[in-house]
Parts: C-alpha cells; structure tokens; sequence
C-alpha cells in the first residue's frame, strides 16, 4: 500500500516516513509454562527446559539492562547500541536505520504453548547479546543443533541493530491461547488488484532486524535460524534498504513528509491486555514499482499522481515540503489543483475519517524479473494500535482509483501483533504465554 500522507507532523520524532511511491524437534510436547514468580526466575516444566537448551536458568535475572556505549557509529548522532528493554520493543519508533531484514517463522507440528515459550525465551537471550555487539554464548543453542557462532560479526559493532518480535493470527491457536488472539488480528481482507504470493506472507512468528550494517542484518537472521532448529522454519525472509539520507524510494519520490505523533501507533487504554499495551500491530506489504514504466512518463504527470513536487516534496498548492496540502485549492477553470485521485488526495486522514498509520518503509530491488523489468520496490510497514482503523479503510480507498496504483503491484501481505516492551530478565509475549 502507498504511503498514507498529509498526516499532522510528528513533532521531530523519529524517522522520516515510509516513501509515498507506488501507483495503483526435541521430545513430545512440552507442559504448560507457570508463571514467574517475583525473583524473576522462570518455572518450566522439566521437558520445556531442556527444549529450551537450559535457558530458564539462563534468563532468571542474569540480562542486564543493554546501555549505549560513548562510542558512536556513522549515523550522525545516533548511539551505536539501542537499548532492548523498555516500554515498547526497538524497531517501532527507533529511527530507521539504513538496512532491515524482514522474516517470518512458522513453528513445527509439535510446537505447543511451552516450546513456543522456550524458543521465544532463547530468541530473546540472543537478542540482547546481539544489540549489545555480543556474541551468543554456546549454551544458548538449541538441542541437536551442530552450528555455532563462526564470529562473522567480530570487531564489526551492532550498527544501531534492533530486533523486534511479532505475533501471526495461527501463532495463537498453535499454542492453544485461541481465546486471547485479539480481535485486531483477524485476517486482512482482499483489496482489489492484489496479486499476492501465500508463500511470501503471513506467517506465525515475526523478526524484523534492522541495522546499519548489511552483513549484521544477514547473520542476526542465520542466528535465529539456527536458534529455532527443532521447533519453527523460516516462512520468507525480504531484505530491503533505504536512501544514504532516507529520503527519496525507487521512484525518485522525496519520502512520505508527514507521520503522526509515533506514540499514536501504541496500543493503549484501559482494554489493552497486559501483554500488548504499549506494542503495535504492523501490517507488512511488499509492493513492486513498475519503475519502466513509470521512468517513462512526463514528470507533470508523474508529480499530478502523487500531489507534490519531485524536486522538493512540496504539495502542488505551494510551500515547502512540510506546508499542510490544501485540497480545495482549484485553477482558474475550476478544476482542482490536487487531482481527484491524486495519492495525497485519497490518503490523507480527512479523506478517511482521521485514519492515521506510522510509516516506514524500505526499498528493494531483487534483480530482474524473468520478463526482463525490475524485481524493484517498497517494502511497506504501517504501525498501528488497529488494523480495522488505520490499514484497512485507508487501503480500501486507494484501491478505488489511487493514481499511482497503476504503476504498483501489491506481492504479499502480512498482519502482526507486537507484543509490549521486554524487562530485563523477561522474555517476549512472557505476560501472554504464563498468564
């Protein structure tokens, strides 16, 4: 899906928003986890511990809090180690970084509540020795497992590197938490003009890695690989990259201009359960530019798609990139100045009852197709507290007449609860699995 735009400014936080281009197994099953209790120490049956290589143990209080160093890296100001505890995971509303590995996880037929538990909880204990630049120590590898770290990353550095961790819609019922799946993740519906492949969406576990390094993204994806040996594969993996000043896609489009405050892609309020306040949905969309085509057309027209100018970014009605859009400005004859099916026209919030999304997004280009034109595009990430209010009608309406939507090719689809924010000597969606 395009990126939405006209979005009120998000008061200097964060990243600049997602490009606005596009047209148109070990053992039987194990026991259930029992809760932690106040120590920090985690109570698995004896199977779940030993499925987890020993890890109960491991995680009970022995993580530290990860602290950025006074180093920096080549990111401007930005500190070389983002912290992994906290409110909410890293990789929400960390600015983006220049390189991101996207990876879906689907588990194994035997694959019940403490094993889901055990795999999270050793993904989690890696986690935070990677963001830290560590290496992930021997006793963390899983059961039958003969790899081991080959410290590819030594002297490397993690690169502004995060992890992040989702939740697919089957993740609830391989685990037998059915009931607790929220409302909110209920399959995306068909929008017209998708042509998506099932093999490259959905998926049952997330882990979205983002860095400045390239080669720090592709082995922190081999890690979890390796780590989930016996107990869930790798569904699809997509790898994307942004502009050295994040600011310009494929099309040559300055980036999106306008996000919302980042805090309104949180799930909040009274209702929220424990283990999802203060996460985020995420809806995945990997969308082909028919870039031949669109390198063709005068760049009147292409700047009339969108709304705004390529040079700058700046809305057709004047100013400067970040001038709010007047949609009722019209020309002499009448006829409005921002088409009728312009992309900022169609997605902006006042078109779509205040529907807002925090954007992010990635370019891609995977080569060349076998018809000869390029596997070219934007890997489109919105963050949301609710799909139903944020994704779903906003995509609903571009897809009735969005001018870029002509030159766009949505490819694959994928929705994700984001668990909250992980304590030190805690574990991902630990609140959900042990409650």
């Amino acid at each position: 899906m395009p990126a939405t735009d006209d979005q009120p400014p998000a008061g200097g936080a964060t990243d600049p928003p997602l490009p606005v281009g596009t047209d148109a197994a070990p053992g039987p099953d194990a026991s259930p986890v029992r809760a932690a209790p106040a120590g920090g120490t985690h109570r698995f049956s004896r199977r779940s511990v030993l499925a987890a290589g020993g890890l109960a143990a491991l995680a009970g209080g022995g993580v530290a809090t990860a602290v950025a160093p006074s180093g920096r890296d080549d990111a401007g100001d930005a500190p070389a180690v983002i912290p992994f505890h906290g409110p909410h995971q890293a990789g929400i509303l960390t600015p983006r970084q220049q390189q991101v590995r996207l990876a879906a996880f689907d588990f194994g037929a035997r694959t019940d509540r403490g094993r889901a538990a055990a795999l999270l909880l050793r993904w989690t204990s890696a986690a935070e020795r990677l963001v830290r630049g560590e290496a992930v120590p021997p006793e963390l590898e899983p059961p039958g497992s003969r790899a081991a770290d080959t410290g590819v990353l030594d002297g490397s550095g993690p690169a502004r590197l995060t992890v992040t961790f989702g939740l697919g819609p089957h993740f609830f019922d391989r685990t037998g938490l059915t009931t607790a799946r929220p409302e909110a993740l209920a399959p995306l519906p068909s929008f017209p003009e998708d042509q998506l492949d099932s093999a490259r969406g959905d998926g049952d576990l997330l882990v979205q890695i983002g860095s400045d390094d390239a080669l720090v993204t592709a082995h922190v994806l081999r890690t979890f690989q390796r780590l989930a040996h016996g107990e869930a594969k790798l569904r699809w993996t997509m790898a994307g990259f942004t502009a050295a000043d994040g600011r310009r896609n494929l099309m040559g489009q300055v980036d999106g201009t306008n996000n919302p405050d980042p805090a309104k892609a949180l799930v909040t309020g009274p209702d929220a359960p424990a283990w999802l306040a203060g996460g985020s949905y995420v809806v995945i969309r990997r969308i082909r530019m028919l870039l031949d085509h669109w390198d063709t057309l005068p760049p009147t027209h292409r700047e009339q798609a969108l709304g705004r100018r390529t040079a700058d970014g700046a809305p057709l009605t004047g100013g400067t990139e970040h001038t709010p859009v007047d949609l009722t400005a019209t020309r002499p004859d009448g006829v409005p100045v921002i088409a009728t099916n312009a992309h900022v026209r169609l997605a902006a919030p006042a078109s779509n009852n205040g529907a807002t999304m925090l954007r992010r997004g990635w370019s891609y280009h995977d080569g060349l197709r076998p018809d000869g034109t390029p596997d070219a595009g934007l890997l489109f990430l919105a963050w949301q507290p609710d799909p139903r209010t944020g994704f779903i009608p906003v995509q609903r309406r571009l897809s009735r007449g969005d001018a870029l939507s002509r030159y766009l090719v949505h490819e694959s689809s994928a929705l994700f609860a984001v668990p909250a924010g992980i304590r030190p000597g805690g574990y991902v969606a630990q609140t959900l699995l042990e409650g």
